[in-house]
């Protein structure tokens, strides 16, 4: 009994034969690791776009570090007008807007301080997808995109014939004040007269809109006055 014992345990630990290596393609073969960002890992594309994402970079933390961060900040600066250029450029079907760019720039740039992380890591991996640690610096220039494709859909056209035709309430806060509606009386009142056709989306029926009343003619005095300095005369 004790030799077939031993003759079991003999032959359960003889080498087996080794098995020929599959194709890589092969349905048998073993999973391959691809450490490539997955479609719904947050990067400079989903940025542009816009779709939901997660954070999954795998990047080690460290101490606080100046340089990284100064760094991190400079990435995605160098970014800001390749992004900006674009989301007008897909909202307004090619076509490109040179003021509007302008506010995208400063408004990215008032928010990417965020991105510096204090170092303690790189914003993105060597693959691109960013850190963790970089939710609020993604949300914050995301939202700066979104909010210029708003204003570049719906307000952009309006803003350059206004700028043209010398509206009130240009620049900057025409782009903000159209696209969200809150456009002063004597602006709207401008838009609707000298640049019907491109703000027509944006603007209340024409009656509702409110007019200066006109100016009493030269050498006219209004009717009451007049009134009161015939009966002084008398």
């Amino acid at each position: 009994m004790k030799a077939m014992l031993v003759s079991l345990l003999l032959l359960g630990a003889a080498p087996r034969e080794s098995t020929p290596a599959l194709p890589p393609d092969a349905l048998a073969a073993p999973p391959r690791v691809d450490e490539s960002p997955t479609a719904w890992s947050c990067t400079i594309d989903t940025l542009r776009s816009g779709k939901e994402c997660v954070f999954e970079a795998d990047l080690k933390v460290g101490a606080p570090n100046a340089q990284q961060d100064a760094a991190n900040i400079q990435l995605l600066k160098d970014a800001s007008r390749a992004l900006c250029g674009e989301a007008i450029r897909v909202a307004r079907d090619g076509q490109s807007d040179a003021n509007l760019t302008a506010v995208c720039e400063r408004n990215y740039a008032r928010v990417v301080g965020q991105c510096g992380l204090e170092g303690v890591s790189p914003v993105v991996d060597a693959k691109g997808r960013f850190a963790p640690g970089a939710r609020a610096c993604y949300r914050a220039l995301s939202s700066v995109l979104q909010e210029v494709q708003l204003m570049a859909a719906v307000a952009s056209p309006c803003c350059e014939c206004a700028a043209r035709s010398g509206c009130p309430g240009t620049g900057e806060r025409c782009y903000a004040d159209v696209s969200h509606q809150q456009s002063s009386p004597a602006a709207l009142a401008c838009l609707d007269t000298r640049c019907h056709d491109a703000c027509s989306m944006m603007l209340p029926p024409s009656a509702s809109i409110p007019r200066a009343a006109p100016a009493p003619a030269a050498g006219h005095a209004p009717q009451k006055a007049a009134g009161r300095a015939g009966s002084a005369s008398l």
